[in-house]
């Protein structure tokens, strides 16, 4: 053999091992990071092989799976009643991805979680039978949210403050998730997405807007639980000619300054009052203050399991005296989702313990079998109960005889408080018309947080009594005269 030939013959060789050892490497090493790895249209080519499993309430599957007919993707998400349960369900898109509860158990709805394989499934490497996903809702709840915002762009929050169960999440306008479901959907998709993704946007998890007077419930449960008040009735000595701290700025409320003056905290609660909330505020601190916001969630994102990003938010920078006494009507740089809002009301209920919120009950695989329960959720006891029972008397009187009464149900024990928030510079955005409540009746009980953002009623007559609080009544009966 002439020398060329052999050198040839050993840079061939050196060349073949080359490749041994890199095909080892990536089927060794590799295979199943290349395996599960974004890009891989394989992947998803497989999560729609099959149907997916489904998301249930009240026993009834929402969600389904049908046959494409196409060569890529063998089944596709179908969705009933999309538009009804789209902040709860997402979508499941072959071409935009995942999101809210199908993004969170997206590899058990489609068969790849490990839980779900049986011995058979791994020794063939076959995908699983897929699982399910049990949630909270009540159907009646959320229904009755869902058609009491027909007409009014806003969300709502329903929460059973004595299990943490989320029982509706609504959210106006909303979509039907099926639109997007498919390969090819991009123009549903641009329509959905235009106007900044509003008719996909989850205000009620993922939106902190100011909260405005509801938030005067942790002012008062600040002041109750550091001794500021000790007896709702007893004047506070604050005048209702009220100038912010620090400033030369008169703080009016819209009672009037003669019904606000010196005020007791039943009647700033009722009236709204805010000269009484931005003293409460100011002489508390900021510090104080947002210690009592944290305890009740504010600053943390919670897991529901979809998660609440950003999170409900009370500032942390330093602030000035005059800022301090702004947050403690819900303004400045204050900012709550209704879900944090019935959080809040949920505490103060359920006799001042914090039940952790939360959508899903159990996840199960296809023969039913509990993979994840959340029938025990984590409780914190974040009131004295005492503060509790106050602050329930006096969000009593703001629904018996205060801008709550649209918010009564007949045989059911009512506690509420409304609330106005500021937008916009000089106030040149309407207002946020805010209401939350608790009712209980029969041993059940139940929390609610409305927030509406637009409506057609005129600016002069936007408030959470008049717009709110009559949707909050509608969830509350829904969910109490079961």
């Amino acid at each position: 053999m002439n020398k060329t030939i052999r050198r040839a013959s050993v840079f061939c060789l050196l060349l073949v091992l080359a490749l041994l050892v890199r095909v080892t490497w990536v089927q060794a090493y590799q295979g199943q990071a290349l395996a599960d790895n974004k890009n891989n249209r394989r992947n998803l080519i497989g999560q729609y092989e099959n149907p997916l499993g489904n998301i249930i309430v009240g026993g009834t599957a929402i969600t389904g799976s049908t046959r494409t007919g196409g060569k890529d993707f063998g089944y596709k998400r179908t969705y009933t009643d999309g538009p009804l349960y789209a902040p709860i369900t997402g979508y499941s898109s072959q071409a935009f991805g995942t999101s809210m509860l199908e993004g969170v158990y997206k590899n058990v709805l489609n068969g790849s979680d490990s839980r779900l394989k049986t011995v058979m499934d791994i020794l063939t490497n076959k995908r699983a039978a897929p699982g399910n996903v049990l949630t909270t809702i009540d159907k009646d709840v959320q229904k009755a949210a869902y058609d009491a915002l027909d007409g009014k762009q806003g969300a709502a929050v329903a929460i059973d403050p004595a299990t943490g169960e989320i029982l509706a999440v609504v959210n106006n306008p909303s979509y039907d998730p099926g639109r997007i479901s498919g390969a090819g959907d991009q123009a549903a998709w641009d329509e959905l997405s235009a106007d900044k993704g509003k008719a996909m946007e989850n205000v009620a998890l993922r939106k902190p807007q100011a909260p405005g007077s509801t938030f005067k419930l942790v002012t008062l449960a600040a002041a109750i639980e550091n001794g500021l008040v000790t007896n709702i009735d007893q004047p506070t000595g604050v005048p209702g000619n009220y100038t912010i701290p620090g400033t030369r700025t008169k703080l009016p409320s819209e009672a009037g300054d003669e019904a606000c003056n010196n005020a007791s905290p039943r009647t700033a609660l009722r009236l709204s009052c805010n000269n009484v909330f931005a003293e409460l505020a100011s002489k508390l601190g900021q510090d104080k203050m947002r210690a009592m916001a944290e305890k009740l969630g504010f600053n943390t994102q919670i897991d529901t399991p979809v998660r609440t990003n950003p999170p409900s938010k009370y500032p942390t920078k330093k602030l000035s005296v005059d800022q301090v006494a702004q947050t403690g009507i819900g303004q400045f740089d204050v900012q709550a989702t209704p879900l944090q809002m019935a959080m809040v009301t949920a505490a103060i209920e359920n006799g001042g313990t914090l039940v952790a919120p939360h959508m899903v009950s159990e996840v199960t695989d296809s023969g039913g079998t509990v993979l994840e329960s959340f029938k025990e959720p984590k409780a914190q006891q974040v009131l004295n109960p005492k503060t509790a029972s106050m602050l329930q008397d006096a969000m009593r009187t703001v629904a018996t005889e205060g801008g709550g009464k649209p918010a009564q149900v007949a045989g059911a024990e009512v506690g509420g408080k409304t609330g106005t928030a500021q937008r916009g510079v000089n106030n040149n955005i309407p207002p946020l018309a805010w209401f939350t409540s608790y009712g209980k009746a029969g041993g059940k009980q139940i929390a609610v947080a409305v927030m509406i953002e637009n409506s057609d009623t005129d600016r002069s007559e936007i408030g959470g009594g008049k717009l709110a609080a009559p949707i909050a009544q509608k969830m509350m009966a829904a969910w109490l005269k079961k």
